[in-house]
Order: C-alpha cells, then sequence, then structure tokens
C-alpha cells in the first residue's frame, strides 16, 4: 500500500487527515490495530480476531503497518520463521483516534443494535461504575474541555 503523493485525498482539505487515511485508512487496518491494542498476537490470532480477512491481505496489511512505525513484528520461532506482532508506541496512540470514531459510529448507527435502540450503543464502558464513556476534547495547557461546537473554542490546523 505505497503512499502516492498525487493521490486526490492529499490534493484537497486537511493534509494531515490524508497522510492519516493514508497510513490507516482502509477496510482492515484499523480492526488489526484494535485487535493489537488487547497485546502481542501471532499471525494465526490475528487471523481468528479479525473476521474475514484473507491470509494474503493480513501479511500486507502487517507488513504496511511495520512500514509505517505502527507495530513491530518479534521472532519467535527460526524454523520455521514466526513472528508475534506487537504495537509500537505510535500505533498505541490510535487507540485515542478510534475511540472517537467508535463513538461517532455509535451516537450516529441506523439500526437498532444489540447494546439498544439507534443511536444509544457505546463505544466503551467504565469498568469501575459501568457508565458509557463520552470521549471529549481537552486542551492540556488551559486544563479544560474545548466545546467543538462553540466557534471560537476550537481551530482545525
Amino acid at each position: 500500500m505505497p503512499t502516492d503523493p498525487q493521490a486526490p485525498s492529499r490534493r484537497r482539505g486537511d493534509p494531515h487527515l490524508a497522510d492519516a487515511l493514508d497510513r490507516v485508512g482502509d477496510r482492515w487496518t484499523l480492526l488489526l490495530v484494535a485487535a493489537l491494542l488487547e497485546g502481542p498476537r501471532r499471525f494465526g490470532e490475528l487471523a481468528d480476531d479479525v473476521t474475514g480477512i484473507a491470509p494474503n491481505v493480513l501479511t500486507q496489511r502487517l507488513r504496511h503497518l511495520e512500514q509505517q512505525g505502527l507495530v513491530v513484528a518479534t521472532p519467535y520461532s527460526q524454523r520455521p520463521v514466526r513472528l508475534s506482532y506487537e504495537l509500537t508506541g505510535a500505533g498505541r496512540d490510535l487507540a485515542d483516534a478510534m475511540a472517537l470514531l467508535a463513538a461517532w459510529a455509535a451516537r450516529h448507527e441506523s439500526a437498532p443494535g444489540p447494546a439498544g435502540p439507534a443511536g444509544t450503543a457505546a463505544a466503551a464502558v467504565h469498568a469501575t461504575c459501568g457508565s458509557a464513556l463520552e470521549p471529549r476534547l481537552w486542551c492540556p495547557t488551559c486544563d479544560r474541555l474545548v466545546d467543538p461546537d462553540e466557534p471560537d473554542e476550537l481551530v482545525r490546523v
């Protein structure tokens, strides 16, 4: 999955978003990252965790994630060579973005799901009390939440 500097996503809009999409914006990559957030996995475990991914596609996506510096592969067997895959710090940093994306999907789902009526499914719950978690924008300098709906609160860079 080589990056094409002339791709349409690169010519218009936010260049950082275009870069992110080039790195992780395909059908399987975020599902692999989600599986790896639980800890290191072997190829067969990833194939089981990410239902429906073909072995050749899994191999291709793992190589791409390695090239992007999001995953590191460590041999656990030399004959034959077998690898265990683990997220790097940059790969683990995707957890926040994925939580925001999952929360968006939960708020805008079009059909009732196992968690309840449309729009009420939670992407994650707090283990201590069981309440649905809500991702928020927070400014570490001001030490306060930022309301993205307020025009003066958020500047897109």
